[in-house]
This record gives C-alpha cells, sequence and structure tokens, in this order.
C-alpha cells in the first residue's frame, strides 16, 4: 500500500486540537491538556471530538501525559513517508503539551526539550497553586522539584501531598518516580566560603541530583582561612565543573578560578554586613573577576548554577 500522506495544516490541528468553532465534547474537562498524540494502533470506533476521531482514523491517541522521546520518534517515522519533513512535525511537537490551570501552565514537554522536567519556583506562589501544579505533575508521571519553599508553605503543601520529600535547609520540595541515574564520573564540587552559604549550597545540591549529576559537598573553606582550600585541592581538580558560592566581597570564586582549569560558575549570596548591600558587593566582585571565564549568576541563585552546569555536562558528554 502507499504509505499515507497528509499535510501540515491537518497535522496541526491533530496536535494544537479542534478549531476555535469546534465544541467541546461532554466527557473533557475544563481543565484539559494540549493534546500529545501518540502513534498507536487506529480504534475501531474513535469518539470525542472531530480533531480526536481524525485522529484515531491516523492511528494515533491523545494520552493526558507527556510524550517520552520513544514514542515522539515512532510518530515522526510515519511522518517521515509523507508529504510532511520529520524536522517540522518535531519542531511542533517539542513545544506541547501543556496543562493549562488558570493560574499556571504546566509545560510537560521541558524534559524532552532540555533534558529535565519544569521546576517550579515555590516564592510568590500560594500553598494551593504549588499543590495544584504539583499535583498536575504527579499525575503526568513527572519528577517534582520545588524551590524556595518557606517551612511554612511547605507545612501545608505537605498536608495536601505527603509523598514529598522535604529538604528545609535548601527550603526544596522534590518527589521521584523513579531512582534518577547518575551521570557516570567524578562529582561536580559544591564549594563555600562560609556556613551561613549552605542553604544556597544546598539548593544547588538537590537540583544536581535532580538532574542526575552527582556532587560533593567542600564547606567553609573562604579567603579568610585559605589553607582550609588548599587542602581539598585534590577535589576540586578531579571535579568536571564546580559552582563557588560566596557572600561577603565575594573572593572565593577568583581564588577557586586561579587554581583549576574547569568551569566555575559563581553565586553571590546576600550574606554579609551593611555594604555588602545583601549580595550586590559579592555580585558585582564576581563580574569583575581577575580569574579569566567565572560564571556568574544571580544572587542566592544556588538552582540557577546548578542547571548551568548540568546543561554543560549534558552537551559535553562528560
Amino acid at each position: 500500500d502507499e504509505p499515507q500522506r497528509f499535510e501540515l495544516a491537518p497535522l496541526a490541528t491533530l496536535l494544537f486540537g479542534a478549531h476555535s468553532g469546534e465544541e467541546r465534547a461532554e466527557h473533557e474537562p475544563e481543565e484539559w491538556p494540549t493534546r500529545c498524540w501518540h502513534a498507536r494502533q487506529p480504534t475501531a470506533n474513535g469518539r470525542g471530538s472531530g480533531a480526536v476521531r481524525q485522529a484515531a482514523r491516523l492511528g494515533l491517541v491523545c494520552r493526558d501525559s507527556p510524550m517520552t522521546p520513544d514514542e515522539l520518534r515512532v510518530l515522526l517515522e510515519r511522518v517521515q513517508n509523507g508529504s510532511l519533513p520529520v524536522a517540522a512535525a518535531f519542531s511542533a511537537l517539542e513545544r506541547l503539551p501543556f496543562s493549562e490551570l488558570g493560574y499556571a501552565k504546566v509545560d510537560h514537554h521541558r524534559a524532552l526539550r532540555l533534558g529535565f522536567p519544569e521546576v517550579v519556583l515555590g516564592e510568590g506562589k500560594r500553598p494551593e497553586q504549588i499543590a495544584g501544579i504539583v499535583r498536575r505533575l504527579l499525575e503526568a508521571g513527572e519528577n517534582v522539584l520545588v524551590t524556595r519553599v518557606s517551612e511554612a508553605h511547605a507545612e501545608l503543601v505537605l498536608r495536601e501531598l505527603p509523598e514529598l520529600r522535604h529538604a528545609a535547609l535548601a527550603r526544596v520540595l522534590s518527589y521521584e518516580h523513579a531512582p534518577i541515574a547518575e551521570r557516570p564520573g567524578p562529582p561536580v564540587a559544591v564549594v563555600t566560603a562560609g556556613t551561613s552559604d549552605i542553604p544556597v549550597a544546598e539548593e544547588a545540591m538537590e537540583t544536581l541530583r535532580a538532574c542526575g549529576v552527582p556532587a560533593v559537598r567542600v564547606f567553609d573553606v573562604g579567603v579568610a582561612g585559605l589553607h582550609r582550600l588548599l587542602g581539598r585541592l585534590d577535589v576540586l581538580n578531579a571535579a568536571p565543573a564546580i559552582i563557588v558560592i560566596a557572600g561577603m566581597e565575594g573572593a572565593l570564586p577568583s581564588v577557586v578560578g586561579g587554581l583549576v582549569g574547569v568551569p566555575v560558575i559563581a553565586v553571590p549570596t546576600s550574606v554579609g554586613y551593611g555594604t555588602a548591600f545583601s549580595g550586590l558587593t559579592a555580585l558585582l566582585g564576581m563580574l569583575t573577576s581577575c580569574a579569566s571565564g567565572v560564571t556568574v549568576v544571580n544572587i542566592d541563585n544556588g538552582f540557577g548554577a546548578a542547571v548551568a552546569v548540568a546543561r554543560m555536562l549534558r552537551r559535553s558528554g562528560t
């Protein structure tokens, strides 16, 4: 038989849902995720909207969960024999799907595009909003990481979702549907100048863990006692990347950047008196580092530093 051929417009209708004038099927809930089409055997009697019936005729079904890379490739291989290039179909599909909650649009294909699921910033959200977003991620079978969650908010969210894991020092809530496979090789070093910087470091540790990146703690080795850092040079030299966290004048990343040849991600913290200006002094000091190539993220942003490292290692394959 000739391969079934179809144009981009009908495929777009399938991917993005029914036309604006098409009525919602009675069985569809109000909070319905944008359609995620999977390659499956055609059903005998496709029901639902016109788009759903058309999809069934093409051997596709709609599922309320994220599409895996393998399933996506099955779909693209079917399209490859038609008039739509695989690259064009992939470009359209990788933007789908998301769940519309009214107060949030939950991105279920973040892992497909970036290598890790959507992470929820808890700061500024009400406990019920955090719980609603997390519940949708859990229903979709995705791992969960929520950052910047206060003790009070975490307590309320855990009443609704007691299965979540709470790392209080890091201010993080998390859940793993299955163990996360670790990247092989030596661990990333997470370094702090002082003990007061540890909460930011623990946020970085939790984020690296969620990304499958092994990490080792090297805490309280700031420039006030530089011999402490020199005593851990073996760990720093073995690491594929180093996150250096410091407040006050923010000098430690420059020191580390002058000792090792791997990427150094500097994190200024809001620790310090008066003219530390809640981390601004450390930020400016790190941005004007004499050590070449030190990369700087925002104040107290342990999460951002960890994601930067995960991206580097994912692309480099190290």
